[in-house]
């Protein structure tokens, strides 16, 4: 088992090269921040449009169906998991609430305190079945009147099984808002490598230097942080065949056994990674690294192409209906 091309997640594709890959890095991060804010306090036709937006995307960007099936595929079993699961839930605790105080208190304080006495008209046999009191607040019951509109709460019901108009709007917002905030990160990891990401952050991030914010230490901090994490997966999984080829059997290790074996492996997965740590340091130090400033190295060189604009456009425009007709702004 490959850690580093079985996971579903966070995998940069490096071949075929996209029209995705080659937009700017500041670009892909403005449409990822647009589609995670956009969502909020928005309209259930606006959160279903981003989703089909990306699904849209995904295919128009001519990604290997390999790819996107393994990114897209459990993501949207696990979204309609939870649309379904929320949508049976009960949408709330049906209990009756009754005021402590009257609706008029004027009204109930001018009130006498004497109850009016009880009409007997009726013969003393017909006495043991008596005539019901007249209301001494007036108060009527309403007529029941027929439904002016379509509009149901309860949308199905089918033995325990209850789906109202609540429940099913929070499902929709919940599920919706759990792809968009996976599916867009993972296209956005997809299509952009670790020094893209890092060298668009730090353009994106300049303006702070004028505050003495070390904006390039964060980057390079970043782009070593990126570059380590293939370093574990393979670390890991070189530990985890190491003990597969040593066939233990765990049944006659038993509990404790089995424990030790694992921390054993922990602490020299620990060790691994802090030798490989060091390693890396040397490197730099060897190459005449002291600080990001006097020895900066260029990752990526950014520039932006026409395609870019013609992405900032529909970006703009993209907010300019989300203002205009989605709702309020999050």
């Amino acid at each position: 088992m490959d850690l580093m091309r079985s996971l579903p997640l966070g995998l940069y594709l490096e071949t075929p090269i996209t029209w995705l890959h080659r937009l700017d890095a500041r670009v892909k991060l403005a449409w990822l921040m647009t589609f995670l804010v956009v969502p909020l306090l928005a309209t259930l036709e606006w959160r279903m449009g981003i989703v089909v937006a990306l699904m849209v995307l995904t295919f128009v960007s001519r990604i290997p169906f390999r790819v996107w099936r393994q990114q897209m595929g459990w993501l949207l079993a696990l979204s309609l998991y939870v649309c379904s699961l929320i949508a049976l839930a009960p949408d709330g605790l049906n209990a009756e609430h009754q005021p402590r105080l009257p609706a008029d208190e004027l009204k109930f304080s001018q009130q006498s305190g004497v109850l009016p006495a009880a009409l007997n008209d009726r013969p003393w046999y017909q006495n043991f079945n008596p005539a019901p009191l007249p209301d001494p607040m007036g108060v009527q019951a309403a007529p029941t009147l027929p439904q002016p509109t379509t509009y149901r709460y309860v949308l199905f019901q089918r033995g325990v099984f209850t789906v109202t108009e609540r429940s099913l709007t929070l499902a929709i917002k919940f599920s919706t808002l759990l792809f968009t905030l996976i599916y867009s990160t993972t296209l956005f990891l997809l299509t952009t490598s670790s020094e893209e990401i890092t060298t668009g952050l730090e353009s994106l991030l300049s303006p702070l230097k004028r505050f003495n914010i070390p904006v390039t230490e964060i980057t390079l901090t970043l782009t070593l942080a990126l570059r380590f994490i293939p370093l574990v997966l393979e670390e890991f999984q070189n530990l985890v065949r190491s003990v597969r080829t040593r066939a233990i059997d765990w049944k006659k290790m038993g509990f404790k056994g089995s424990t030790q074996i694992w921390l054993t492996v922990a602490g020299r997965l620990v060790d691994n990674l802090l030798l490989r740590a060091e390693q890396i340091a040397s490197a730099m130090t060897v190459r005449g690294f002291t600080s990001p400033n006097e020895h900066k190295v260029e990752w990526h060189q950014l520039k932006l192409s026409r395609w870019d604009a013609v992405a900032i456009g529909l970006l703009g425009l993209v907010w300019a209906a989300r203002v205009g007709f989605g709702g309020a702004v999050g």
